[in-house]
């Protein structure tokens, strides 16, 4: 392993690229050897500059990085990761993590912590803040919503009706009842306002705003 750490950084906000750049730019031990705005991009200089880690946004307009993780372990066993996420919701964090992800991070962290995370990640070893290592342990043991409930919950922060719900998924509007019933039992809510906020606070569902 080289003395100096290999960063390839893929994230669609230029902002972010921008800041990104700054900081590791003031360090010594490590170096962006690239840059890319969008997942497909970002893929191939994976695989052309072979990084020693990887820093990828959590979303693009084509795709979500997490759904997209596997591809980078298929490719590279022992690829070292670390999701760049707007805020910290747990949802995506254990979905992250479980698909191989080392690293977990928001894009207002502290500039030594961001050093400190791809140190870290390089050594092969976790890196999650204390906020958000909190925020996944007040849902240890919670029940995972199935791809169907995630469906119906994604309608009904999208303000749909049951009604609304059941004819877009051919289904009964009793079926649609009992799948919203299992949802406000698995995220501790009991209306359907405060199960589209949770959703939102938690990341069960991607919002395009």
């Amino acid at each position: 392993m080289s003395s100096t750490i290999k960063v390839l950084l893929i994230e669609n906000q230029p902002l972010t690229r921008i800041g990104v750049r700054s900081v590791l730019g003031e360090t010594d031990d490590i170096t962006l050897i690239g840059e890319a705005d969008n997942s497909v991009d970002g893929f191939r200089l994976f695989g052309d500059l072979h990084p020693d880690v990887t820093i990828l946004g959590l979303h693009f307009p084509d795709s979500c990085t997490i759904d997209d993780l596997d591809n980078y372990f298929v490719t590279t066993p022992g690829a070292r990761l670390i999701v760049l996420a707007e805020h910290a919701g747990d949802s995506e964090i254990s979905r992250a993590l479980k698909k191989g992800a080392l690293g977990y991070i928001c894009k207002d962290v502290d500039p030594d912590d961001l050093k400190k995370a791809i140190r870290t990640v390089n050594a092969g070893r976790k890196y999650i803040p204390a906020d958000i290592a909190e925020i996944l342990s007040e849902h240890v043991g919670s029940e995972e919503l199935t791809a169907t409930e995630t469906n119906v919950l994604r309608m009904i922060v999208g303000g749909m009706s049951n009604k609304e719900i059941a004819f877009a998924l051919d289904i009964s509007e009793n079926t649609v009842k009992t799948h919203v019933q299992n949802i406000f039992g698995k995220i501790g809510v009991s209306d359907r306002t405060s199960a589209a906020g949770v959703a939102i606070k938690r990341g069960l569902v991607r919002v395009n705003l």
